[in-house]
């Protein structure tokens, strides 16, 4: 009698496994044709321009007018420019400023780029003695501008820190090779 039961319910068990089993394949089979269906039904609304096609994004480093904590703002830049003078490039929007009214610009608008060059993966950026005229009186301006430069530029897979040179000389000032740091 023992021996019946567990037949019974082995079976019970089979039956409702192969019920079960029907049933997940039909609603697998039913929601992959549904996916072909819209996908191979798709059009866009409207064609990506060459224009848009040569654009990227970057993320510039500015720091913010109330808290002074450096924050991000993306902007759309065309990648011809960045594949001629990426750092030139990169650290003249950062000269011009945010557009986020919320955002500072830092560095000092007479500041010149000399000249950049990859030293391994360190960046060397020489620019014009017009940089050491920071704004000193403010509390972290120095260190503000330094990181804006250096967060922003080492978005590049290729760089991992700075080193500033004025006018191809080192500065007591800005000595140090800079590696990136958040906040």
């Amino acid at each position: 009698m023992e021996k019946a039961k567990m037949k019974i319910i082995y079976g019970a068990i089979a039956i409702v496994i192969v019920v079960v089993g029907v049933f997940v394949i039909k609603w697998l089979k039913d929601a992959n044709e549904e996916n072909e269906t819209l996908v191979g039904d798709y059009t866009p609304e409207a064609e990506i321009t060459e224009d848009q096609a040569r654009q990227t994004i970057v993320s510039l480093y500015f720091p913010g007018k109330e808290s002074h904590e450096l924050m991000p703002e993306a902007r759309l830049v065309d990648v011809k420019e960045l594949m001629n003078i990426p750092y030139e490039k990169i650290f003249n929007m950062l000269k011009e400023g945010p557009k986020n009214e919320k955002l500072e610009g830092i560095i000092p608008q007479n500041t010149k780029v000399l000249k950049t060059y990859l030293d391994k993966d360190c960046l060397v950026l020489d620019l014009s003695k017009e940089f050491l005229d920071f704004n000193k009186d403010k509390e972290n301006a120095k260190e503000n501008m330094v990181n804006s430069i250096v967060n922003t530029l080492t978005e590049l897979t290729e760089v991992n820190s700075v080193k500033f040179l004025i006018d191809g000389q080192e500065n007591e000032q800005f000595k140090d090779v800079y590696i990136r740091k958040n906040g």
